[in-house]
């Protein structure tokens, strides 16, 4: 039986997915303050046990589609991406040498290292869609026009829950025609 945090996890990735329309092969990035979602302040608390079942509804969510996860470490690693060393070579994504933990980089950070096949962080990645569990700041990983997303979830546990989906821009002015 899954807890009630993988499920809301998971169903709100999949949701966020759907409504986004990202297809297979774009990259979804997550922050995630355990510490929120435990209802305490953020970065006063870390879960791991928490991470674990977040991140592996999200994750689950993205295997279903072939969406790449990208998980946002925290402050004290400067909002670092662990990502599969897969996508970093594909975008040709510089590497860095960092490895999470708990209380330097974040649990949900920290799980997503232990779980992805060859993990590795980099400092910059553009997504095409994101979710920020508990107010942690993705939007400098987001590609340059973020749309708001409004889920039936609002809420991972207590950690306030706000997603987006990105779209091309738009340039060329009032002679310009756009696609839908």
């Amino acid at each position: 039986m899954q807890s009630k945090y993988y499920s809301e996890s998971y169903n709100a990735a999949k949701e966020l997915i759907e409504i986004s329309g990202i297809e297979e092969g774009d990259i979804l990035v997550v922050g995630c303050s355990t510490s929120e979602v435990s209802g305490e302040k953020i970065g006063s608390a870390s879960k791991p046990e928490l991470a674990e079942d977040v991140f592996c509804g999200i994750w689950d969510a993205c295997k279903e589609k072939g969406i790449y996860l990208a998980a946002q470490c925290c402050e004290h690693l400067n909002r670092a991406i662990i990502i599969e060393k897969k996508l970093a070579k594909e975008r040709n994504i510089e590497i860095v040498n960092v490895v999470p933990q708990p209380k330097a980089g974040g649990s949900f950070a920290t799980k997503a290292y232990a779980h992805f096949d060859k993990p590795v962080a980099v400092e910059h990645i553009k997504a095409d869609a994101g979710m920020d569990i508990g107010d942690t700041l993705i939007g400098m990983h987001l590609k340059d026009v973020a749309v708001p997303v409004r889920l039936s979830v609002d809420k991972i546990g207590e950690a306030h829950l706000v997603c987006a989906r990105t779209r091309a821009k738009y340039i060329g002015g009032e002679r310009a025609h756009y696609e839908a």
